[in-house]
């Protein structure tokens, strides 16, 4: 029998509902769970999901990724100033933002833009204290930073022929670590939920005010993140075309808690893989490589809880893709666009193996209103 679920989606998978269901069971949940069309099974709550919680909140829900979003940048360059080969500006992106699984900023580099990145790295790690205990290193050292993953940076070109440049990052290893340490003290607490991952803590409890206090750490961290990477991405496409300018700049979590009014009723809002859509948002929804990405204008839906998808949504796992899918008709799909070209450690993060970003779109035409298209001509992937 189907639980307090509002759902957008034409082919949201059975045990995708089957998870969705359980976390709108949860005692702390007031209200509906509103499952967005790129929905797909995560850990304990569904990735595409948002999910409010009164004086409670669910650690697995906002994920070990806390703060993941999208930034994007609209410059004054039209493709006519781009250079016919990009590939030179890929390999310069991949020394400009390192990418890989716990890769951080080499501290001995003596590169101008190493050196000004390290400065404002510090500077905000010092405006912006908090007790990371053994972390402190990593998060400095990992400020700016792509990791991998899904993780990306991009150069596009929108119906206008205007560039854009679009990436995609979150809180990286201190966001991961600090998010396990909570998740695990949830699940210690043997609640008798249907599923552990569901796991919570109650507001007024010490347990509760130390989770806030690091999620909303991690999630500033997450937006200065990109905000570094940005910068020397646009530094590295300026110098290469000769000129350039920022025009408008888009930063936005999908991953992240916020207290929120809905209904009359203040309420902690989790968007585990989802935007906030208030009415006159802008907001950011990628594809996949090979596919368009969105600016968009939330339109404030109620049931929703302004709210909507934060990208295609798998529909294949990384396991599955990696069977299922080949090398060659990655590159075949590829074609035409500046690239990591390492179809091999990129195979799990084949356009096949998400959802159809068109259908996505046109199943949440009343949570968002399209602004602008992005079609990608250069993709530097975190692998």
């Amino acid at each position: 029998m189907m639980t307090n679920l509002k759902i957008w989606g034409r082919n949201i998978e059975p045990n995708t509902l089957l998870q969705a269901e359980r976390s709108a069971r949860s005692p702390v949940v007031d209200g509906h769970v509103a499952l967005m069309p790129d929905a797909h099974v995560g850990i304990g709550a569904t990735v595409g999901s948002v999910i409010p919680t009164k004086n409670a909140i669910i650690p697995a829900a906002v994920g070990v990724d806390i703060g993941c979003g999208m930034i994007a940048v609209e410059t004054d360059l039209s493709a006519s100033d781009l250079p016919d080969d990009l590939q030179p500006l890929v390999s310069r992106f991949g020394r400009s933002v390192p990418a890989g699984v716990g890769r951080g900023r080499n501290p001995s580099s003596r590169g101008h833009l190493d050196r000004a990145i390290r400065r404002r790295a510090t500077a905000w790690m010092s405006d912006h204290p908090h007790d990371l205990g053994d972390l402190g290193a990593r998060a400095l050292v990992q400020l700016g930073t792509l990791g991998s993953g899904n993780h990306f940076l991009e150069v596009c070109l929108d119906e206008r022929d205007v560039v854009w440049v679009v990436l995609h990052s979150g809180s990286r290893g201190v966001g991961n670590r600090l998010a396990d340490r909570h998740i695990k003290l949830a699940k210690a607490q043997e609640q008798g939920l249907e599923d552990p991952d569901l796991a919570y803590f109650l507001d007024g409890t010490a347990e509760f005010g130390e989770y806030i206090a690091d999620m909303l750490w991690a999630q500033s961290y997450a937006l200065e993140n990109r905000e570094l990477m940005m910068e020397a991405a646009l530094g590295d496409l300026f110098e290469v075309v000769g000129q350039g300018r920022e025009k408008r700049r888009i930063n936005c979590h999908h991953n992240f808690a916020a207290v929120e009014e809905h209904q009359g009723r203040e309420l902690w809002i989790t968007r585990k893989g989802a935007i906030r859509a208030a009415r006159g948002d802008y907001g950011v929804i990628p594809g996949s490589m090979g596919t368009c990405s969105y600016v968009v204008e939330g339109l404030g839906a109620a049931d929703s809880y302004t709210s909507a998808s934060h990208g295609a949504g798998r529909r294949m796992s990384r396991g599955q893709a990696r069977r299922e899918l080949t090398q060659e008709s990655l590159v075949e799909m590829m074609e035409g666009k500046a690239w990591n070209q390492n179809a091999k450690a990129l195979l799990d993060e084949h356009p096949m193996a998400y959802k159809d970003i068109d259908e996505v779109m046109e199943d949440q035409r009343d949570l968002v209103r399209i602004v602008h298209t992005l079609r990608q001509v250069a993709n530097y992937k975190g692998a």
